[in-house]
């Protein structure tokens, strides 16, 4: 008989084996909202009450997933409740699963495809875990990523099964598992290529059982690796915090909250474990950090997926063929993700052989990830057949995006767009990966300016997600929509910003790595300094990342900038850091990594450090530690009020996503403008006030900062 019950379908065979179908209506992919879980409870319910006749139970999805987490817009609801209320929601949670798990007949999690957060978590109060193998099925307890921990036992059913060392760096990590690393990593007991073969071994394991009990809930079971109070797990007990704490730097709560629930969970049964699980998950919920992440990994970050910020209605043809001026690391990155997505690529670079070369790196690339097990040898091959390296720009007649990734430099940026310009469709689109030049001037080398637009990736391409999508002044609206899509469908997260010297992320990375360089001429400790942008949650100091970028770049920049305001008839302002570029450059000749020497040493074997003379050469008085860590934020913080204050970018949760993934400002803040409401308005602009008091004007709130103040309206 089958039966539709409120998102779960039951069926029962001629061997009394009954089938449950989960198919969360009006969504694409099941979640664990409240309405599926009480669906969930009801079916369970049943399940006891005829278990007299039953033989055993298999739980499978009817989407092309297993399960896809918790519902994230209800949880951003719930997180507002009283914690009272979370609590009752995730301990009703918890006796669904716990009631499942003891019913007394052998249950099969049959997963068709990825089981996420809550879905695996479903799954480990089964007692058989069966995986689908197919490209896209994935298995990862992921919430540590959103500053949440596993709620639904999780963490107390993931120690149990596999011990706590191997348990913890998966709940602690977040990381994903294919088919194949899942099951050597205990994860799930089989992998199955077909749908039917699946289902046709799940019922023959049922068959096959005599005990219906988890192996945890067995008085005589032995917890992989002991517990706490084996000596040789103490003893490492001992470390494992403070090595948490070398990598979180303090910033993150959840890792911190899991570690302890592991180890608290191994001292009590199995009941009393959950509950300390669930009073850990709500105060993780209801702390400023998990808020924030969700609303910027999920809220904000859907918001731009879904192009809510696109400029267009209008559905437009997409790309076929796309040309690559450049087959340096930014081109070459660029023709990957094109490739990969099954664009048609033509690399092009000053003669074959370099744009061949460029090709190699893609190919290292992919080499890595079939070792890794991400992609196949056929699929590598199948990426590589679609970078075609040309040494002239003829063959590229045909291509209707070409995305110009050369030098930094004006003249050269010209030469190759005129060029190209000439060559392609009038239709065609020209695009410049520029960091900061404007792309209004950049579009004086085309006639078709409404068809020029800016893509700033950033490198490495194959692993940074963000792209500013770039307006000039005569860009198109249709430009800007095709453009947007072509990032979505590279897997990229596109921002669209309005045109300005650096734009939106590289002005406000530039604030960063410029105060870094004031602190250092004002005769800061450069340790403190670097020390303060870690500890503040950023993932870099502001001198690291400046040897990373060049500090060739940064003059360069400088001088550009400079000759801008003297077209216009202006001075360029003077920021305090610009003594420490000049003197690293000129009197140094210390000009960052790829150099060999910065304001760190890079020795052929070891770790780089900084470069001692530093803690010599600039002196001055020092400052509060938490100055430092306030100085190198919040400057980050203004300078983002400022552009969305002059529409540079225009909305924000562009500004959110932006600062985090393009520059990796602090995650658990949720991105600079959150931070600022985080911190509150009144007390961020009081702090901001006092800081230019002490430091200078650059640290004075914005108009619209004050303004939004007295209103108390959040950036929102």
């Amino acid at each position: 008989m089958t039966q539709l019950q409120n998102h779960i379908k039951w069926e029962k065979d001629h061997d009394n084996i009954v089938t449950l179908t989960m198919d969360v209506q009006g969504h694409g992919v099941n979640t664990l909202n409240q309405s599926f879980c009480r669906a969930l409870r009801q079916t369970i319910e049943r399940l006891a009450q005829e278990k007299a006749n039953l033989k055993g139970v298999i739980v499978t999805s009817a989407k092309k997933s297993f399960v896809a987490g918790g519902d994230l817009n209800e949880m951003l609801a719930l997180v507002s409740e009283e914690a009272a209320q979370l609590f009752a929601v995730t301990e009703d949670l918890k006796k669904t699963f716990r009631l499942l798990e003891t019913l007394g007949l052998p249950v099969v999690a049959a997963m068709n495809g990825s089981a996420l957060g809550g879905g695996y978590e479903l799954s480990l109060a089964c007692h058989h875990r069966l995986l689908l193998e197919t490209s896209h099925s994935r298995i990862a307890l992921p919430e540590v990523n959103l500053g949440l921990m596993p709620g639904a036992g999780g963490v107390v059913r993931l120690v149990r099964l596999l011990g706590l060392e191997k348990a913890l760096p998966i709940l602690i990590e977040g990381k994903s598992f294919g088919p194949t690393q899942a099951l050597e990593g205990g994860l799930i007991d089989g992998i199955c290529i077909s749908l039917p073969g699946m289902m046709a071994q799940a019922k023959h394991w049922i068959l096959s059982q005599t005990q219906f009990h988890q192996k945890f809930d067995d008085k005589n079971d032995r917890i992989p690796g002991g517990t706490p109070k084996n000596p040789g797990l103490a003893e490492k007990l001992a470390v494992i915090p403070a090595m948490l704490i070398d990598k979180t730097k303090g910033c993150f709560a959840a890792p911190e909250a899991i570690l302890s629930v592991a180890v608290q969970s191994l001292y009590v049964d199995l009941d009393t474990a959950l509950r300390i699980e669930s009073r850990a998950f709500v105060k993780l919920a209801k702390g400023p950090t998990a808020r924030n992440m969700m609303l910027a990994y999920w809220s904000q970050l859907k918001d731009i997926k879904q192009g809510k910020f696109r400029g267009e209605d209008t559905e437009y043809p997409p790309f076929k063929t796309i040309g690559i001026l450049g087959a340096g690391m930014m081109g070459a990155g660029i023709a990957f993700a094109a490739a990969k997505a099954g664009f048609t690529v033509f690399l092009k670079d000053r003669d074959l052989e370099a744009a061949q070369k460029g090709k190699g790196i893609s190919e290292k690339i992919l080499t890595e990830r079939v070792r890794k097990g991400a992609v196949t040898d056929q699929e590598k091959t199948a990426i590589l057949s679609r970078i075609v390296p040309v040494g002239s720009y003829e063959p590229m007649d045909s291509c209707d995006l070409v995305i110009e990734a050369v030098f930094e430099d004006r003249l050269v940026k010209r030469d190759v767009t005129e060029k190209i310009a000439n060559l392609v469709s009038p239709h065609a689109v020209i695009a410049s990966n520029t960091s900061t030049l404007p792309i209004t001037s950049l579009a004086d080398a085309v006639s078709k300016k409404e068809n020029f637009i800016g893509l700033h990736f950033f490198s490495p391409v194959d692993k940074m997600q963000l792209v500013e999508v770039i307006k000039g002044s005569k860009t198109s609206r249709q430009t800007v929509a095709r453009c947007f899509d072509f990032v979505r469908q590279i897997d990229k997260i596109p921002i669209v910003v309005n045109d300005s010297r650096g734009f939106y992320t590289s002005r406000v990375f530039g604030t960063f790595t410029a105060e870094g360089m004031a602190l250092l001429a004002e005769g800061q400790n450069p340790a403190a300094i670097e020390r303060a942008a870690v500890l503040a949650g950023m993932p870099v100091g502001p001198l690291a990342v400046s040897d990373e970028v060049s500090l060739v770049l940064f003059e360069l920049v400088q001088k550009a900038t400079e000759q801008d305001f003297r077209e216009q008839g202006l001075s360029a302002p003077v920021h305090p850091g610009s003594v420490v570029i000049q003197k690293m450059l000129h009197h140094f000749q210390r000009k960052g990594k790829a150099h060999g020497a910065g304001f760190y040493e890079y020795p052929k074997e070891g770790r780089k450090y900084l470069w001692p003379e530093l803690f010599h050469i600039f002196k001055g008085v020092e400052i509060p530690f938490q100055d430092i860590k306030d100085r190198l934020t919040f400057i980050q913080a203004l300078e983002t009020v400022r552009i969305l204050e002059e529409n540079v970018v225009q909305s924000v949760p562009e500004a959110n996503l932006g600062s985090i993934f393009g520059f990796g400002f602090v995650p658990a803040s949720g991105g600079t403008l959150q931070f600022i409401n985080t911190y509150g308005l009144k007390q961020f602009t009081n702090r901001a006030w006092e800081l230019s008091r002490l430091y200078g004007s650059r640290f004075e709130p914005p108009k619209s900062l004050i303004e939004r103040c007295e209103r108390n309206e959040l950036f929102l």
